[in-house]
């Protein structure tokens, strides 16, 4: 059976699914947009507090014992750094987010929602995500600190979150002026929807603790034009300034010549659109496990990046996606105890 969970929200019947946003003007759908662009999005005829899936249902999660591997090694992601640097340095860029995915083989009697259950206890999130229709190729647990974009009638919000530290005092000057660059790209992108005059930042640099590590985050509002519509909307603003870099199409041109793989779910956009009441909730895809494969021979993914400012110690990067990394992959694992 097919269902989604947001926070303390469930969706169950699914009764359609389309690749088309602007197929998205009734009804209530949980949506994954790839960081490249593919959209799901599952229509489900009800949707409340109803749980349809309890923990005593299923078996609990079995820890991935093995080694994991990844798709840039620590020379090669260093290597990555030094690259953006040089962009840097011709003037091609300010800031990249680069990125590592990280995988590990699946048993076939894993259950993503018995991950998403230890997740809950070990690495509460705000924007914690279950998305599980294996039959139509979506299988996400995500434990996402960062709003993509938050939409109530015609405000829309963004929370884009860049400087990382296991505390406040550990922020560096280089994450706070990050911050305020990605913030500057987000107001810009905001305003190509929303009427002139109407983007505000209502909170710059603010201190956010989450498990394992604090954040910086910034939240720019707006209110948006009449008639725009979603594909508006995301072609205005998707993929997140936060995990692209600036100017976005730059960062876009670099990301593709030194990540090998395609970022999938990472990075992209998972949560709900509710077309009936003009309300939606959508995270930007990090702190994210994703399956992919047939239903017996699949393989579980991970995703850990950080931006690449001309102030970047390569080191220091490649340590910033440890640490990001670290504890969920500890909780499926079984090295991090919930």
């Amino acid at each position: 059976m097919s269902w989604a969970r947001f926070g303390g929200r469930t969706a169950y019947d699914l009764v359609e699914v389309s690749h088309d946003i602007d197929e998205l003007t009734t009804g209530f759908w949980a949506v994954v947009i790839d960081f490249e662009g593919s959209l799901t999005a599952l229509r489900f005829a009800r949707h409340g507090r109803r749980t349809v899936a309890r923990p005593q249902d299923y078996a609990p999660w079995m820890p991935l014992t093995g080694a994991w591997s990844t798709t840039l090694e620590r020379g090669a992601y260093v290597d990555g750094v030094d690259a953006v640097r040089a962009a840097i340095g011709r003037g091609e860029v300010y800031q990249v987010n680069l990125c590592r995915i990280l995988s590990h083989d699946l048993p076939d009697d894993a259950y993503l929602p018995a991950l998403a259950q230890l997740l809950t206890r070990g690495n509460p999130a705000p924007y914690a995500a279950v998305i599980h229709a294996p039959t139509e190729g979506v299988d996400i647990v995500c434990a996402s600190p960062e709003r993509y974009l938050r939409r109530a009638g015609n405000r829309l919000t963004s929370s884009p979150i860049k400087g990382t530290a296991v505390s406040a005092a550990e922020m560096l000057p280089k994450d706070y002026a990050e911050n305020v660059m990605i913030a500057d790209l987000v107001r810009n992108d905001l305003q190509r929807v929303c009427r002139p005059g109407t983007v505000v930042v209502d909170r710059l640099c603010g201190v956010e603790d989450h498990p394992g590590l604090v954040h910086l985050v910034t939240d720019v509002s707006g209110e948006l034009l009449p008639e725009v519509s979603w594909r508006h909307i995301l072609d205005a603003s998707f993929p997140p300034g936060s995990v692209s870099g600036a100017p976005k199409s730059a960062a876009l041109r670099i990301i593709g010549e030194l990540e090998p793989v395609a970022r999938g779910p990472y990075c992209g956009a998972i949560g709900w659109i509710d077309a009936e009441r003009d309300e939606a909730e959508l995270a930007v895809g990090i702190r994210t496990f994703w399956a992919e494969g047939g239903l017996s021979d699949r393989t579980l993914h991970f995703g850990a990046g950080a931006g690449i400012t001309w102030g970047s110690d390569p080191s220091a990067e490649w340590e910033e996606t440890q640490l990001k990394a670290a504890r969920l992959i500890g909780l499926a694992s079984g090295t991090v105890r919930p």
